[in-house]
């Protein structure tokens, strides 16, 4: 424990010397919180991404990085008098004794699907002493669009806001889908009701995965794997027999393309 804490006091030791207004970093001394937010997200991702392959050292080190992002944010709030590294510390910690009343506290030891029902009920009190009193509140619009969409599809679920049946939001798919198809035929398109309607087609989209048990980002994630493995495939083949791009017809390509998909295919089947 003694050298967790070391570490992680040379960490925010660094990050004061990084922002020194005399002698740190330019860029560093440059940055506020809303600089440094894009830079907090795409750290998450790239942990996501290290453990989704697998690899332990990368984990560890992405780990690392967005570490460093909790200090830097920490770092810019102690500047201006706001709060500072330890008060982030105790506000998790007292969040997680909180709503662990079962671990830290005389409640039963509930089943993993009560702990959930029980940790919403914690969070919409939390929720409701900062003045969130709607259902909706606390869903941060800083979350991606697809993760945001999501846990306000799981809200508004709660309280039977939902469909019942997947096939009728198979059916409200289609719909959407005809809607977006009289935008885009318009002689006079309106690329804002286009937009809209794009919109709606994907929220249904996420809103059909949540009610078949899969979740979305991950659906997402593995199909942009296979896309990228397929056209893969299509380059090393156009490089190979045509050199290059260049006169390569689309019913080619969609050739190599579906030389792929069997590919893969058979890889499952094995």
């Amino acid at each position: 424990m003694t050298n967790h804490l070391n570490e992680l006091d040379r960490l925010y030791q660094i990050m004061i010397r990084l922002r020194d207004p005399e002698t740190g970093c330019p860029w560093d001394v440059a940055q506020d919180f809303a600089s440094i937010a894009p830079y907090t997200i795409e750290e998450a991702y790239e942990v996501a991404d290290a453990i989704q392959i697998g690899n332990r050292t990368a984990i560890r080190d992405e780990l690392g990085d967005l570490l460093l992002q909790v200090v830097f944010h920490a770092r810019i709030a102690e500047e201006e008098g706001s709060f500072a590294l330890e008060d982030v510390a105790k506000s998790i910690s007292d969040k997680m004794v909180a709503r662990h009343p079962h671990v830290f506290g005389d409640d039963d030891r509930p089943s993993v699907e009560s702990q959930n029902g029980l940790w919403e009920d914690i969070k919409a009190r939390e929720r409701a002493q900062k003045g969130e009193t709607k259902l909706l509140d606390g869903i941060a619009r800083g979350l991606p669009p697809m993760l945001r969409a999501l846990k306000l599809q799981k809200r508004a679920a709660r309280v039977g806001f939902d469909w019942p049946e997947i096939d009728q939001i198979l059916d409200k798919m289609r719909e959407e889908a005809e809607e977006l198809a009289v935008e885009l035929a318009r002689e006079n398109k309106d690329q804002s009701r286009i937009q809209d309607e794009v919109g709606d087609l994907l929220f249904v989209a996420i809103n059909l995965a949540r009610k078949a048990g899969v979740d979305p980002e991950i659906a997402l994630q593995n199909c942009n794997i296979k896309f990228e493995n397929r056209f893969n495939y299509v380059e090393e083949n156009i490089v190979s027999k045509h050199k290059n791009f260049t006169g390569v017809s689309l019913d080619v390509m969609e050739g190599y393309w579906q030389d792929a998909k069997a590919y893969d295919r058979k890889q499952t089947s094995d």
